[in-house]
Formats: structure tokens, sequence, C-alpha cells
């Protein structure tokens, strides 16, 4: 289904979400701008397109440093010959309170989880305005809602995506760009494996996938791929009217409440 023949997207981050949405957007005919700080598997991403024919450049570039961002995308924009399409998925999910965690981790999930937003959003939109419009979509979180117990500076940043995402949506609607926020439940990707790890290098992975998929009345977790159609739709014409929403991807998880 070549939904996207044309079409120019950034993505941000290479693995997880961010891999899948950008290999949904490509076999839709998307060139891909991706962004990602880990260079293993920015060079992974970059020889599967290559193998595959899909127009792609993949680009270790820290998402939170402005002029990096900055350069990515007139680099981007100058060999594709335009934008269309950001889907913002980079993102660090550090553990701690407010007291135990310190002063740079607190930044450091700003700049990366809300301040990579702005800078995609404040160097990408004069381009997709020069094209009539586009499509922005935010990967936020369910934690920007209802949060766990020692996530005080991810869960913080995952509600401020919804506000951004809001505030984007307002101030481009009349440009023709739609902006909305995706937040999954508990998806198969690097940050959940770390948080199924924890402390022990040789933990049962999927004995603890299986455990979180429990709390989702699906009774699993979900898959990058799942998510990543989400997101599409989000950024195809088929969502031309869908603009400063939030979209839960979540199993169910939010639906019910605790009590039994």
């Amino acid at each position: 289904m070549k939904d996207f023949d044309g079409k120019v997207a950034l993505v941000t981050g290479t693995t997880g979400i961010g891999l899948a949405s950008a290999r949904r957007l490509a076999a839709g005919g998307a060139a891909i701008i991706a962004l990602g700080i880990d260079e293993s598997a920015n060079a992974a991403m970059q020889a599967e397109f290559d193998r595959n024919g899909a127009a792609a450049l993949a680009a270790t570039v820290d998402v939170s440093v402005p002029d990096r961002v900055a350069q990515a995308i007139t680099d981007g924009v100058g060999r594709f010959g335009g934008l269309d399409v950001i889907v913002n998925s980079a993102a660090v999910h550090p553990y701690g309170t407010a007291t135990s965690t310190d002063f740079e981790t607190w930044n450091r999930a700003m700049s990366v989880n809300v301040g990579s937003i702005y800078l995609t959003a404040h160097y990408g939109i004069p381009e997709m305005i020069k094209r009539g419009g586009g499509a922005i979509v935010n990967v936020a979180s369910v934690q920007g809602t209802a949060c766990q117990q020692n996530v005080a500076a991810y869960a913080t940043t995952k509600g401020a995506i919804h506000t951004l995402t809001r505030s984007l949506a307002l101030d481009y609607a009349r440009q023709g760009i739609c902006v909305n926020s995706v937040s999954p439940g508990s998806v198969r990707t690097p940050i959940l494996e770390r948080a199924a790890r924890g402390d022990d290098p040789n933990a049962d992975i999927e004995a603890a996938f299986k455990r979180f998929g429990e709390a989702h009345p699906l009774g699993r977790i979900g898959e990058p791929e799942e998510v990543a159609e989400l997101i599409a739709f989000l950024c195809s014409s088929k969502a031309s009217f869908c603009t400063g929403a939030d979209y839960r991807i979540d199993g169910g998880l939010l639906a019910g409440i605790g009590v039994r």
C-alpha cells in the first residue's frame, strides 16, 4: 500500500517504535530521514533500507542538540527535496523519584524526550509549510496520564508531550499541519527490555514481558509494529481531520481501575 509515495518523513529514534515506524513509512513509499544516537542501530537500519531499495538517510545525531538536529534536517531535505512527516520517538527512560533523581538526569530526560520535539518542530515545520502542510506524531506514553512510582522525570516528560502536541496543533492548523500523539502501554522495545532485566543481566526477559502483559486487559504487551500502524494512519491523508489529540494504544490498560 503506497500511501506515502512522494513523501519525506523524519523519524527520531532508530530502535523500537522509531524503527518500526520508519519501516512502515518506507513500505508506504516515503523517503526516510532517521536520527538516532545509537551508531550500530543506525548502521543496521541504513543497511536494511539499502538492501530493500528504500530511500533513507540514517544519521547519528543527539536529538537534544539544536545544531545537530538543524543540520540533519538540512541534509535530509537537501537529499530528498522536502519534508512532509515528522515522527518523534526518541526517548530516555530514567528511574527515580524527585529526591533520588539528580539534576543532570532530570535535564537529560527533558532535553531528549521533550526538547527534541521542540527542535524537530522548530527546524522542520518551516520545511513542511513549503510543501503545503504535513503531519507530526509524537510518541508519548500512558505514563503521561497515569504513572507508576519511581518514574518522576520520565512521566513528567510524557505529560509535557501531550501539552506540546496540543500547542503545536493549534499553532499550525491553518498551515495544514496536523499534530497528534500516541500513548502506548507496555511495548516490546529496548527500553522495556532494560526494565525487564533490571539489575540482573541473566533475567528471563520473556517471563517479565509475560508478567507485564498480565496487567493489560488484552493479556499481553504490544509490538512496535502495532504502534507503527497507528502512527502511519495519523501521518496519512486518512487522518486529515485529526489534530491536537492523543491516541492510546495500550491494550486496555487505562480503561479500568485497580480495585478488585
